[in-house]
């Protein structure tokens, strides 16, 4: 007879003849065959509008006298938290797209994960701040200039770096602790939480309490403070006695109306509704919202809707 083998070394052997992932495949949209090179110019050509569009859009507000006000100021973080995102994002998914599938290393993907969810929770943070600009312009505008001072507007702009990238720590640090086994295939266009999730062969349910629990600060709790501010943005507005007053006041509010209403619709729509309810590829549909058109349409909507911006445009382009 021979002796049964230790707990212990039972552990080791089955540890051993684990293959542990140290990097992933990102796939991309898959399969595209002969479309990949006419997906890949399309995206390419989205990729480098955004870049562009958002930096000149902070160029325009810092170079710019008439632009220095404190909305213009939270809007070249908003640009910026864009461009981290795109430019965090697009280029392993166009690497995906082109070769049919993306090498990224272990850090790389938690890197890219980590400040893709960091800087989506401090726009998460700096939109509410945005809200509160415009409540005190149009609510309270005698004040308005003693209370958002140089200092004020520091403070306001540091918190939301400060919390989405600290918040967003603990969640991806036992990430990184995470053992995958195996399967390293990542069908995603980027490294995002669920599909490592999905991947991953250790126990997830202390990060999926986390995301839970930390819903209700980062996501609803900004979401409800924009709306209560904006309850009584519009109820100061109807009180305005000029229908010329009403429209001007509006069209402060709107571009940024428009700005809340994709960003968290696309939030919601991706990370709020059941995932059961979504396939694979609307998953992909709703992450390529987020990271690729959302960062489009900001410069777009505060361009085309603002006069301030579209005179700056024609200054810095020769025209009067």
């Amino acid at each position: 007879m021979f002796d049964a083998p230790e707990p212990w070394q039972l552990m080791k052997d089955q540890m051993e003849n684990q293959t542990r992932v140290m990097e992933f495949i990102l796939m991309g949209f898959g399969n595209l065959h002969s479309f990949r090179i006419v997906f890949f110019i399309l995206f390419l050509i989205i990729f480098l509008f955004t870049v562009m569009g958002n930096f000149l859009l902070i160029i325009l507000v810092s170079t710019n006298v008439q632009l220095q006000s404190p909305m213009y100021y939270f809007l070249c973080h908003l640009s910026f938290s864009d461009l981290v995102i795109v430019t965090n994002t697009l280029p392993n998914m166009l690497g995906a797209i082109l070769l049919g599938g993306q090498k990224m290393t272990y850090l790389g993907c938690i890197t890219q994960l980590y400040f893709f969810s960091g800087t989506t929770v401090t726009e998460c943070f700096l939109l509410p701040v945005m809200s509160y600009d415009r409540y005190l312009a149009i609510c309270n505008p005698l004040r308005y200039s003693s209370i958002m001072d140089l200092k004020c507007r520091i403070y306001l702009s540091i918190w939301p770096w400060l919390l989405g990238l600290t918040l967003n720590f603990t969640i991806v640090l036992p990430i990184s602790n995470f053992n995958f086994c195996h399967d390293n295939i990542i069908d995603h266009i980027y490294c995002e939480l669920f599909p490592l999730q999905k991947l991953s062969c250790s126990d997830t349910s202390f990060v999926e309490l986390e995301v839970f629990l930390f819903s209700l600060p980062i996501f609803i709790c900004p979401f409800g403070f924009i709306v209560g501010t904006y309850v009584y943005i519009f109820l100061a507005i109807f009180r305005i006695p000029t229908t010329t007053g009403k429209k001007k006041s509006f069209s402060t509010c709107s571009s940024h109306l428009i700005v809340v209403g994709t960003f968290y619709g696309t939030l919601t729509a991706k990370y709020m509704i059941p995932s059961k309810g979504h396939t694979l590829l609307i998953n992909k549909i709703l992450s390529l919202l987020h990271t690729v058109f959302t960062p489009l349409f900001n410069p777009m909507i505060y361009s085309f809707r603002n006069q301030d911006i579209k005179m700056a445009l024609k200054k810095i382009s020769g025209q009067k």
